[in-house]
Parts: structure tokens; sequence; C-alpha cells
């Protein structure tokens, strides 16, 4: 099956429009017609969007409860474990709330799952060794909406939890203290796109305001949750559209260590959403994928320049094995592919021996980009289970609109 492209239809006369009342050039005229961004105040928000274009945190639900939770935790120096996710979402979530809470006294510990062996999200296993740290208060960082049974068991052994999240929540919200996920069917937050490390954002914004701090005490951190919410694929409008504008300003001339280091390492000279995308993110990524997702917590984290050099270079390394593996785990599948003719079946299902199931999943993504056909690979363990990854096919059709 082969994409059909059709050319987006444009409205030459409100194109024209636009030219003339904004004295603009015919390009992003149309670029702004064919998003329907039409009126000055939407206009202003797209190009040049400010520090005051950020919704007031409260209107979250549960973000009072949260906060108020949080600086009890601060002032009595509880025991808290930030729970969050491998990918660069999940680590950049974690680097924002622990630096932010580091900065105003608390000492924090986290745990991010191992991918390979423990896979996505909330774990009772984990959840006992975080009881075993004596933690009180447990906050879970771009996971957690969907952790019903994991919660209420952190809830029995005495832990509270505070879930913030992004995805898409199930019929049921977990028994957690306080449940921040603006994909809530009762949310009424004006934006509800945010990625995870975005809803951070949004739990330190309000625990600044409620403390009385300088705005810059939380936007200052606006650099690493620009890097999470680029390599998200999150749609860059609304607040992400200021995330990402301020983000960018402030990676250019960013304080992070690690960051720095990360830039100089991936060979970019311009910083943009392109620099973030294809040199940042795979070599955070590619940690996560090979179960070494801690280590670009540590380079995110670091202070020290001789360290952040060590653990930039080991990222770069998990990364060229994460490349080389995944070019033999495609090229194998693609014979098997071709051999058995399973491009003409209505989805490709294919599979080997130990395939690293870390990286499955962007082969079986650049399948059905090549065939345009569902797809699942599997990884057949020694112990002779099977472990899966799959990728949906979208509509044939693809529109082009600037």
């Amino acid at each position: 099956m082969n994409k059909k492209w059709q050319i987006y239809e444009t409205d030459e006369e409100k194109i024209k429009k636009l030219q003339e009342k904004y004295q603009i050039n015919k390009l992003l005229a149309t670029i702004l017609a064919n998003r329907g961004i039409t009126q000055k105040e939407e206009i202003r928000l797209f190009l040049e969007p400010t520090r005051n274009d950020f919704h007031d945190p409260f209107l979250i639900k549960d973000m009072e409860k949260a906060v108020k939770r949080i600086i009890t935790a601060i002032e009595k120096q509880e025991n808290v474990t930030i729970y969050g996710d491998y990918d660069v979402d999940g680590i950049t979530s974690i680097t924002v709330l622990k630096s932010f809470l580091q900065d105003r006294g608390l000492e924090v510990d986290s745990y991010i799952p191992n991918r390979l062996d423990e896979g996505y999200g909330l774990n009772k296993e984990a959840i006992g060794k975080i009881v075993d740290k004596k933690t009180q208060l447990m906050i879970t960082v771009d996971c957690g909406i969907s952790a019903i049974e994991e919660i209420s068991y952190a809830n029995s052994l005495g832990i509270e939890t505070i879930v913030t999240d992004h995805h898409e929540p199930g019929a049921k919200l977990p028994e957690a203290l306080a449940v921040i996920d603006n994909k809530r069917k009762d949310s009424s937050y004006p934006f509800r796109e945010l990625a995870g490390v975005g809803v951070v954002f949004k739990l330190i914004q309000a625990i600044g305001i409620k403390l009385g701090l300088k705005e810059e005490e939380y936007l200052k951190y606006l650099d690493i949750v620009c890097v999470g919410t680029i390599s998200d694929i999150v749609p860059l409008v609304n607040e992400n559209r200021v995330i990402a504008k301020l983000g960018l300003m402030l990676i250019r001339q960013t304080r992070n260590i690690g960051l720095q280091s990360i830039i100089r390492s991936s060979g970019y000279s311009k910083i943009d959403s392109n620099s973030i995308s294809f040199g940042i993110a795979p070599r955070i990524n590619a940690c996560g994928r090979m179960g070494k997702a801690e280590e670009a917590l540590e380079l995110l984290l670091s202070k020290n320049y001789n360290e952040a050099t060590n653990l930039t270079q080991r990222l770069n390394e998990h990364n060229r094995v994460r490349q080389e593996t995944e070019k033999n785990i495609f090229e194998n599948a693609i014979k098997q592919i071709e051999e058995e003719q399973l491009q003409n079946k209505n989805a490709i299902i294919v599979g080997g021996e130990n395939w690293h199931h870390g990286v499955i999943g962007i082969v079986s993504s650049k399948i059905t980009e090549m065939y345009f056909k569902p797809s699942i690979l599997l990884s057949f363990e020694e112990d002779g289970i099977g472990k899966g990854s799959r990728k949906k096919c979208t509509s044939g059709l693809t529109y082009m609109k600037l």
C-alpha cells in the first residue's frame, strides 16, 4: 500500500487578509491560515509567547492538595521518592522535580524501573524497595494514572502517593492523595496536551507561587522542561509553545553541566528543535532502551564537569550499541519479510531469538513506515516467552499542511 499525498487546500482570500492586516509575508500568513490562527492575540501567542502566557497552575484538578502535601514534606523533612519513566520525558521530569525540591532544602530519592526487567510504570516489587527506604511520600512523574492496583498496594503499606501524569486515564482513577493529569474527564484546565515534564513544571510553578518564590526559581528549569517536551513529540501549541520558545532560549545559555556536555557531544552547532530531537533525545533514550536510564539522570543532575564528560561518553556508547543492535534486528526482520512475502499480508509479524526488546519498538515503527502495514516484532527469550512490540498503521492518505 502506497501513501497518497493530497495537498492541503488553502484559503487564498484569508491569506491575503492576514498579509495586509498584520503586515506579514505570504508564507507566514499561509501557515497561520492553515492552522486556523487568525486573531491578533492568537497570532501573538503563536509567534511571540512570553512567561505571562502560562495558565494558573491551580486550575488543575488536585493541584492544591498536592502542593499542600509537598510543602508539608519539605517542612517536616520527610522521606520522599520520585517514581519516573525511563524515556526522555520521564528522565527530565525527575530531574526538574528533584532539583527543585533539593533547592527547597529537601533531599529526595528517585526510582526508575529497568525497562528490560520491569517494563513501564509502577510495580509492586519496586514499591517494596521504596518502602524499605522508609518513604513516606511517593510522587509519580510521567506515569501512574493507570496504576490502580499498585497504588492501592502502596496505600496498604503506609505510603501516600501523588500522581502526576499526562496519559489518558481509564474508567477509574487510582486512589492516590492527588491525581494531577489534565486528561482527567473532570478536568477544566485550558490545555490538555502537556508532556509529563510539562505537568511537573506546573507542579513546581504552583509550589513556587504558594511559597512566594520569585518566578526565576521555577522558570530556570525551562531548559530541561523544553528538552522533555520536544522529545515527547507533543503538539507545540499553547503552553507547550511557551515552553519550547522560552526553553530553547535558555538552553543556549544553560547552566546545567550535563546538558552542556551532551549538546557539545551531539555535534550540533545550532540549538533548535532538530538538535534536541536528533542530537539530545536519542542519547538519553538509548540509556533507557539499554537498561541504563539512571546514567542519563545522573548526567542531568551532575554538578561536576569531569563526571558529566564521563557520563556523556557512556551515553554515546549506549547510543552506538543501540544503533548497531537496531540495524541488525532491522536487517533480520526485512530478510524474513521478503523471504516469506509477509509484505502481502494485512499485518506483518516477525520474530527472532533474543532480539533486544528495548529496541524492537523502533524497528517495528520503521517496518510500518516502510511497508505501511501494522507490524508486530517478537523477541523469543531463552525461557520460551516471547516479548513483543507493535506499531499501528494510520490511514494511507497523508495531508501536507504547512
